[in-house]
């Protein structure tokens, strides 16, 4: 089955403007060379690419923050309070 790329989506809910399809994606990538030109789409691919890594990497830490912060801990009993 072939997944479809939904760009306006407010959840894991239906799409609000649809998937992609190659046409739109055409029309993008010419949109792109005509905006910052032949010369310079290397640059721009790659700092695309670097954004992305970044982006990725740092989700990737918050979730493995929150994942450690709410695993349980050894010698600390849930529920009770030794203050009392």
């Amino acid at each position: 089955m072939v997944s479809s790329l939904c760009l306006a989506s407010l959840g894991p809910g239906p799409c609000l403007i649809g998937p992609i399809g190659t046409g739109e994606l055409l029309i993008i990538l010419f949109l792109v060379v005509l905006f910052f030109g032949p010369k310079r789409l290397p640059e721009v691919a790659e700092a695309v690419g670097k954004s992305v890594r970044r982006f990725r990497e740092a989700s990737r830490d918050v979730k493995n923050e929150i994942e450690s912060s709410t695993e349980k801990k050894p010698g600390i009993t849930e529920g009770k309070d030794k203050q009392g």
